[in-house]
């Protein structure tokens, strides 16, 4: 089994996200914290076939729809395989949200629900009974995709993460596996020192996704609703320390800042010039297509902890399912999207055709193939990520304007690593400009502690 790596997010496609997102929020403060009711004439049909159309860009979708329209006779669902986010699938939702003909289902990322919600596009579907399927999910993954008591999405895939190392360069320069995040530094130093053309690990400036993943895992909460406002606190204390972490290794030249997903990144996979990959489930593939030669020379442990004997994971990926708010048929559109994510055989068929790593709690124990428990040296990698994916702190929280703070962070930090600025600094600059784009874009609004 293998799994496919999320959205990637051009600037562009951000910039362009962010100008609708400013056309459609600037009506309500906190349309995010409220609730969706289905628009007249939302109750399906008596009688006949209801259909239904659903947007999404996983591939082989086709497997799981065609199962649920053989086994449900009075709902058909039309799939319309889209291209994903960043080729602009995000920005024409937006746009048939506004013009009241939207789909009746579209797969959405954690990150950009409150966006969605804050168009006011999502339905409520706890009306219809989305909270008896609750207890079949990673936790945290349903916590994301709710407000109170309401229900904006059902949870569909994952990305927890860990510490992929290249064992064979371990073994040879006697590096001990880190457990903390003081130990990955220590290795960082030895591994540099004996060898001046080798790096513990890349740090990539515009990978707002990765190092918000870090983010999570250290307990810093960017964002939380208070009553009927956002609190935003991007340059809270655990986000510093991340922040100055990292700029330490920076500043001792101790990691490379090359972009990722790049040649030059891929190379530098496949010749042990970064040592280690910090990320999620879905980077085995990555690895294991595009650093063939290393098979066996990789394995995967837990992400080091900031205190000795914690055992906490970020995320860095996944998406869900929605119902849009003018959909004729909430109901069916409702079940539709429980069954997609709780149904054994469908899930199973998006594991195995998609490369999907299950939200579902009960599909976690799903084995690694034996292409990849080759790959990486006969390790059955999947247990590590079982583990990590229960341990995503819950309390984690998006905020609805992801689009301008994914940007304006790959901005700031690459002005850190050109050396005009601290990643310290950017977090501060970064937090000033997220209040001023969600107060222009119409939020109720405060820093955190103020």
């Amino acid at each position: 089994m293998q799994y496919f790596s999320p959205l990637r997010w051009s600037r562009r496609t951000m910039t362009t996200i962010g100008f609708f997102l400013m056309a459609l929020v600037m009506v309500a403060p906190l349309s995010a914290c409220g609730s969706s009711s289905p628009s007249s004439g939302g109750a399906s049909s008596s009688g006949g076939v209801v259909n239904l159309t659903f947007w999404s860009w996983v591939p082989n979708l086709n497997t799981s729809v065609d199962l649920f329209n053989q086994t449900h006779p009075n709902i058909h669902v039309n799939w319309v395989s889209v291209p994903a986010g960043a080729n602009g699938t995000y920005a024409k939702m937006f746009t048939a949200i506004k013009a009241g003909n939207a789909p009746d289902l579209g797969q959405v990322e954690y990150q950009f629900l409150p966006t969605f919600e804050a168009t006011g596009g999502l339905l409520d579907i706890s009306q219809y009974g989305a909270s008896s399927v609750q207890s079949q999910f990673v936790p945290w993954t349903w916590s994301q995709s709710t407000q109170g008591n309401a229900i904006y999405a059902i949870p569909q895939d994952t990305g927890p993460m860990a510490l992929y190392y290249r064992a064979d360069l371990f073994k040879k320069y006697g590096l001990a596996v880190p457990t903390t995040w003081d130990q990955f530094a220590t290795d960082a130093a030895k591994l540099h020192a004996a060898d001046p053309q080798a790096y513990i690990t890349d740090f990539p400036p515009k990978e707002a996704g990765w190092f918000i993943g870090l983010i999570w895992q250290a307990g810093g909460r960017w964002f939380r609703i208070n009553g009927q406002s956002w609190q935003v606190g991007i340059n809270d204390t655990n986000s510093k320390q991340v922040a100055n972490y990292w700029q330490g290794l920076l500043d001792k030249k101790l990691v490379k800042t090359d972009p990722d997903f790049s040649q030059a990144w891929y190379n530098d996979l496949q010749t042990g010039q970064v040592a280690t990959w910090i990320s999620a489930v879905w980077g085995a593939n990555t690895i294991l297509s595009n650093a063939p030669k290393t098979s066996g020379d990789w394995a995967v442990a837990p992400m080091p902890q900031w205190s000795a004997g914690q055992n906490v994971a970020g995320n860095w990926g996944g998406s869900t399912t929605v119902v849009f708010k003018n959909s004729k048929h909430p109901k069916e559109a409702t079940e539709f999207a429980t069954w997609l994510n709780t149904n054994t055989q469908s899930v199973t068929d998006m594991v195995n055709g998609a490369q999907l790593y299950p939200a579902l709690t009960s599909a976690l124990s799903t084995p690694a193939s034996s292409a990849v428990q080759t790959f990486y040296g006969g390790q059955n990698i999947f247990d590590v990520f079982k583990t990590a994916s229960n341990n995503v702190d819950v309390s984690f929280q998006w905020g609805p304007t992801m689009s301008q703070v994914f940007t304006d962070l790959g901005d700031n930090f690459s002005n850190a690593t050109d050396g005009k600025a601290t990643l310290s600094s950017g977090l501060d600059a970064l937090q000033s400009s997220t209040l001023q784009g969600m107060k222009t874009a119409g939020f109720s609004v405060t820093a955190a502690g103020s």
